[in-house]
């Protein structure tokens, strides 16, 4: 059966320029988004990881690679454009939730003013307004301003905001960033409920360690590339963790396995019967005394005269010039 991807990055690489310093926040990411799938998106900070969710809701450009959503090409569309997509086809939900607010709106106010601005039918806004804030549970508080909602509530009015406009992505970074946990647990809950009442591909970045059980799949991303990601069977509701290979084959190997079988620099890779075996080179001794040989030999290297590079040839193919 044929995945409907509705995200797909292809070696995405983003570069910052902060005064005479290049910052690779991105280098080379992979990533494939399946329309209707809630993912979770961890790593460290500088990771990337709100770099790639600044790319994918049109708020940053990327230097190289390829970004389609929905079918739109993010790095070929025109500013006209990218406005466009942003303000029909991404929901934004920010862990600060006023920051989606206005505070001397209602709640009803709030969520009926980006249907206003995306110039839908403003007979059926306040209708809209309404089953959204009840969709969020909060239709008993659709009258009360933002000093008179619980930080929780108005994440919850924040959430509405973002589905004002009927969009195909939901992108939210780190929404239970400033709640208590059981607050939390409600808003991961409803996030839930939203991405099957209303059929939205949900992206949620986020720091809390648990968010494997809110969510389809996790992907952890390190060093500006994807590395692993945890998958939930349908079947047994278990997890499981994958490392993930990139468009060149490349891998990103555990630090604490690393660390585990003192592994530096050098492998010995090998097929058997179950895969490939990855196992570290025993002696490093041997291998930085070979390493130190080959460095101390190159400046005599260097040192041959031009003219005597035929000879130096000579010599090392075993006395065959194969120039002559």
């Amino acid at each position: 059966m044929t995945v409907d991807v509705l995200i797909h990055c292809d070696s995405l690489v983003k570069i910052y320029k902060v005064a005479n310093l290049e910052v690779i926040a991105l280098q080379g990411l992979d990533l494939n988004v399946a329309r209707g799938e809630m993912l979770g998106i961890v790593g460290a900070s500088g990771s990337g990881k709100s770099t790639l969710m600044n790319i994918l809701g049109g708020l940053d450009r990327p230097s190289a690679g390829r970004v389609w959503v929905a079918g739109n090409d993010l790095l070929k569309m025109s500013y006209e454009a990218i406005n466009e997509y942003r303000r029909t086809k991404i929901g934004f939900i920010w862990q600060q939730g006023a920051r989606n607010l206005i505070p001397y709106l209602t709640a009803l106010e709030n969520v009926r003013l980006p249907i206003t601005i995306t110039a839908q039918d403003w007979s059926k806004a306040k209708p809209r307004a309404e089953a959204l804030l009840d969709s969020v549970g909060l239709s008993e508080r659709k009258h009360h301003r933002l000093s008179e909602l619980s930080g929780g509530e108005q994440q919850r009015v924040a959430i509405a905001v973002a589905l004002a406009n009927n969009p195909v992505l939901l992108l939210a970074d780190e929404p239970t960033g400033e709640v208590d946990t059981a607050t939390a647990l409600g808003i991961f809950q409803l996030l839930k409920d939203l991405n099957q009442q209303y059929g939205l591909t949900t992206v949620i970045v986020s720091h809390d360690t648990g968010i494997h059980e809110h969510v389809d799949r996790v992907v952890a991303i390190r060093d500006g590339k994807t590395a692993s990601e945890t998958v939930r069977q349908s079947a047994s509701n278990a997890t499981e963790e994958f490392v993930l290979l990139d468009s060149a084959g490349r891998l990103q190997v555990p630090r604490e396995y690393l660390e585990q079988f003192n592994i530096q620099g050098r492998v010995h890779l090998e097929a058997v019967e179950e895969g490939i075996l990855i196992r570290p080179v025993k002696n490093h001794e041997t291998a930085n005394r070979s390493q130190t040989q080959v460095d101390e030999t190159a400046p005599e290297i260097n040192k041959v005269e031009p003219q005597g590079l035929r000879s130096w040839w000579k010599r090392l193919r075993g006395g065959k010039d194969k120039a002559q």
